[in-house]
């Protein structure tokens, strides 16, 4: 009888752990997409020699908002900062570990703060070599948290995103990379029913 108390109480503890830790979760979780280039199909190793490029961000999700609808949405989106982050909380990162060419731009191996300008019709990628923090300290001037602080004079590249009405609605905001191959690809990020992108070619 007392190991029979003693095991419901384990579970009550437990379940009680669980809950609070889903009540818990964050808001916009962290997220990531990556590919990689260059490598060759070996029958016993798998894929090797490539060479990576990844996008790191915060998954903020819709919750039923109308986001690009309001004549302010990107003032909404900016949240007080100058340009907006392209995701939630942190700022968003690109790494690459090869040269890419990007609106014309040789982007030297690194990781990369992204950002991005709002307009009704256009918006502009902004790649730029601010640090990041990726724990927010208000302390820390020599790195951003999100885009606030962001200057221009740091940017590498800026460059026309193409937008396209989608026939569903993302509801969690992602970063993709779409039609790749070894040459190059299409840097995608994809939120309700927009898809804003930008060509890049590898090398250079």
């Amino acid at each position: 009888m007392k190991a029979s108390l003693i095991a419901i109480l384990v579970c009550v503890l437990l379940n009680g752990d669980l809950i609070f830790s889903q009540g818990r979760r964050p808001a916009s979780p962290a997220g990531s997409s990556a590919t990689q280039v260059g490598g060759r199909h070996d029958e016993r190793e798998g894929y090797v020699g490539g060479r990576w490029i990844t996008v790191q961000y915060g998954r903020p999700i819709k919750r039923g908002r109308d986001l690009f609808g309001p004549s302010d949405f990107a003032e909404a989106l900016y949240d007080g900062a100058p340009v907006w982050r392209a995701g939630a909380n942190v700022s968003t990162r690109l790494n690459t570990e090869v040269p890419l060419e990007i609106g014309g731009t040789i982007v030297a191996p690194g990781e990369y703060s992204v950002f991005i300008e709002l307009h009704r019709d256009s918006w502009t990628l902004i790649l730029s070599t601010w640090p990041a923090q990726t724990t927010y300290d208000d302390t820390n001037k020599a790195a951003l948290w999100g885009a606030y602080d962001y200057t221009p004079d740091r940017d590498v590249v800026r460059t026309t995103m193409k937008l396209e009405t989608l026939a569903h609605s993302f509801d969690q905001l992602a970063w993709e990379f779409l039609d790749m191959s070894d040459t190059g690809g299409t840097l995608a990020l994809l939120w309700d029913k927009t898809l804003a992108s930008v060509p890049f070619r590898v090398g250079g």
